[in-house]
């Protein structure tokens, strides 16, 4: 089997190595994240009988990647593959075969451990595999077909690992644990006091998301300053104002956010808000 190398980027970040991990990250130097405050999303998709385990929409993609749930990897801003809740994985030759070894420092937001098992029941229901735990941080995926992309086709929203105790509960391992869920209209979460990913992701005190359908209206609150960022394609009943910037540009947006806000020097659009994760990666500046 092949191996991945890994990096502990906490220790960097509190080490003499520091830049070079603010410059991987596409964090400036001069720029450092603070940390504070509530991120306040309008978001399309929602609906009335959306669940922690149903429901496709933005909506439900923003809160459950980057803010609820976890992922065994990530896409990072600059496109790149990193490890999240795995540190390392490793392929048979033929890529049918995939073992993972897993973080062992992380709790869900009930105080559980989070263990193989709890990967395993999480992806056994998505995955054409056979997933078995080799160890309590260990895992083995024996896939159907060969498939190089299976790391990267781990960090998709639909691959978040929930706990085996309770799937349908809301409780993940991500920055953010919920405090009050209202399919259809509204999450608010609150920052995770203690996290593997302190010091390097998760600025906000909390978050929340509104669900508002019409594309206009979440314009209008935008531009009224009732919330920080919104999707939308249609800017131009935001034209000419100075305080809300596009994203990723005026002739093509896919949202538009509040020019208080902070982001790194690279962010993600392979989809809205830094591939789902600006709650995750974006700051009061």
């Amino acid at each position: 089997m092949t191996r991945r190398s890994h990096i502990d980027r906490r220790a960097l970040f509190t080490s003499g190595a520091a830049a070079a991990l603010l410059a991987a990250s596409g964090v400036s130097a001069s720029g450092l994240p603070k940390q504070g405050g509530r991120l306040r999303m309008a978001l399309s998709g929602a609906n009335r009988d959306d669940s922690w385990t149903m429901g496709e929409g933005l909506f439900m993609q923003v809160a459950r990647q980057g803010l609820v749930f976890d992922t065994l990897t990530e896409v990072a801003a600059d496109g790149t593959l990193r490890p999240e809740l795995a540190l390392d994985w490793r392929a048979s030759e033929d890529g049918r075969i995939w073992i993972f070894d897993l973080r062992p420092d992380v709790r869900f937001h009930d105080g559980q451990p989070f263990t193989s098992a709890d990967a395993a029941a999480s992806l056994a229901w998505q995955l054409d595999a056979d997933i078995v735990p080799l160890g309590p941080f260990e895992l083995q995926i024996r896939l159907a077909k060969p498939d190089a992309g299976l790391p990267l086709r781990l960090a998709q929203p639909d691959h978040v690992i929930r706990p085996a105790h309770a799937p349908d509960s809301g409780i993940g391992t991500g920055l953010y644990q919920v405090k009050r869920f209202v399919p259809g209209q509204r999450l608010l979460a609150a920052r995770v006091s203690q996290h593997y990913k302190d010091g390097s992701a998760g600025w906000f005190d909390e978050v929340e998301l509104t669900s508002i359908p019409s594309e206009m209206v979440r314009g209008q609150a935008l531009g009224e300053y009732l919330v920080d960022a919104a999707d939308l394609h249609d800017a131009r009943g935001l034209a000419g104002m100075p305080d809300i910037v596009l994203l990723p540009d005026a002739r093509k947006p896919v949202q538009a956010v509040s020019a208080d806000l902070a982001q790194p020097a690279q962010i993600s659009n392979l989809r809205p808000l830094d591939n789902l994760r600006a709650a995750e990666r974006w700051w009061f500046g």
